[in-house]
């Protein structure tokens, strides 16, 4: 009798309970994310609306007769086109690509676009996944994202090295929506691990833009290399939110409003600390760039702003309950809300009249905060005792010689700190060797190993 006394008063906690997630659920909005982030500047962000009118050209067939094209056109040179593969070129290993040679903005394009709706194959490369399955450059990444980076890589290497040769002052640039933003930041690892491929051209010089990507690498390796690889996302897309297997997603599409909503019972309960110690758990990549145009119980859009940060923990971990979380997701609006982005950026720093000699003064600045930004998230994986985030550390200072060899990519950290204009090298490896010191001993192997003690 007691027993069943007590029903009702468990039901009336589970509902209690249910109540209070749901409306933890609702008002929470992806403005949250990135509040305490700082803001993007011109300089940072302008290549994001010139790279993203790039991935949409892949989407037609004769760019000197345009169908698709945005308001104001893309921009684009048609003789200045070097390649241009659509699914019967790559065979279901890849998503359609183009390489672009951008003689005004001295840089060379590598853009792949999203995935097709109605192409089986683009789905066989998203569902080849399994967690924990692939083991990459000291860290887990999607397999069949890496098998498709690696092929167009292989494919298109020679191509590339032939372009940067003839252009030594350009910059590599690797860029991808969706489907496509997964495979070019794991061509990115791919590529600095393989530069002798391409003549051995500077770290400094390779970058990524991935656009709306997918989760496709481990903590560790998305904040190593935040120095190359750059995510843009536009306010509630659920892609780079989605912490499940992206299997689960597309397998359930027909019941999707249901999957978010389970999905997003399941992070509320499940505890950070867990969370960040999984070391097969994928994020999305490298540094990011959150596009934000819409506030809590507002009606409509509002001029769009960018914040920009490396962030460690709370890295995209809730999904948005959001009508916008699908349309979020769209290459157009993305290019759309990027570019009114970057304008108010601008009419800002005209308003602003900032000198020549200021600017310049403003972009070295820019350089130096991004590498400590950058190293302040290295030193917070390892406080938080990310799994292979030590690693890293071990061969900080060996990073260029790691990629060179094409062997592990343990010793990529934290390269980028090494080309600011502002700090000199002897500088930094003091500051580094110092950091290192009191945050590593050597065990009796001769291998660095994390102090469980750190003062």
């Amino acid at each position: 009798m007691s027993i069943a006394c007590c029903i009702p008063v468990v039901e009336c906690v589970y509902c209690l309970a249910c109540v209070r997630w749901a409306w933890r659920r609702c008002i929470y909005t992806a403005g949250y994310e990135s509040e305490n982030w700082g803001l993007a500047t011109s300089e940072e962000f302008d290549p994001v609306p010139r790279l993203c009118r790039i991935i949409l050209a892949n989407y037609e067939d004769d760019l000197h007769n345009p169908i698709w094209e945005p308001p104001g056109g893309y921009g684009l040179d048609p003789d200045w086109m070097m390649v241009k593969k659509n699914h019967e070129h790559t065979g279901g290993r890849s998503s359609p690509y183009l390489i672009y040679i951008d003689h005004k903005n001295a840089d060379v394009v590598l853009a792949i676009r999203g995935l097709n709706l109605a192409i089986e194959s683009d789905y066989a490369v998203l569902l080849d996944n399994k967690l924990g399955q692939t083991k990459f450059c000291g860290g887990y990444v999607h397999n069949g994202l890496l098998k498709a980076a690696q092929w167009v890589f292989d494919t298109e290497c020679g191509v590339l090295r032939e372009l940067i040769e003839k252009n030594p002052n350009y910059r590599l640039t690797f860029a991808g929506h969706s489907l496509g933003a997964g495979i070019v930041a794991l061509m990115t690892i791919y590529a600095l691990q393989n530069r002798g491929r391409l003549g051995n051209i500077e770290r400094k010089r390779i970058r990524c833009f991935a656009v709306a990507p997918p989760r496709c690498m481990s903590l560790n390796l998305a904040v190593r290399y935040a120095d190359v690889i750059n995510s843009v996302v536009l306010q509630d897309d659920f892609l780079p939110r989605t912490t499940m297997a992206l299997e689960d997603v597309f397998k359930s599409l027909i019941c999707f409003p249901c999957l978010l909503c389970i999905m997003c019972l399941k992070d509320t309960c499940t505890l950070e600390e867990k969370v960040l110690k999984d070391p097969r758990r994928l994020y999305a990549p490298g540094r990011l760039y959150h596009i934000v145009e819409r506030r809590p119980l507002r009606i409509g859009r509002f001029p769009p702003i960018v914040r920009t940060a490396v962030p460690v923990d709370g890295r995209f971990e809730h999904m948005v309950l959001s009508c916008n979380a699908t349309a979020d997701h769209a290459i157009i609006w993305i290019e759309r809300e990027s570019q009114r982005a970057f304008d108010l950026m601008l009419a800002n720093d005209r308003m602003m009249e900032i000198p020549g000699e200021q600017r310049m003064e403003r972009k070295e600045s820019l350089a130096r905060e991004h590498s400590e930004e950058y190293e302040a998230a290295l030193q917070r994986a390892v406080a938080l005792d990310i799994p292979h985030a030590q690693a890293s550390y071990g061969t900080f200072l060996d990073a260029e010689e790691g990629e060179t060899s094409g062997g592990s990519s343990s010793g990529t950290a934290a390269a980028a700190a090494a080309t600011s204009s502002s700090w000199s090298f002897g500088k930094m490896r003091e500051r580094l060797d110092s950091f290192v010191d009191r945050m590593f001993d050597v065990d009796e192997f001769g291998h660095m190993v994390f102090k469980k003690s750190v003062p």
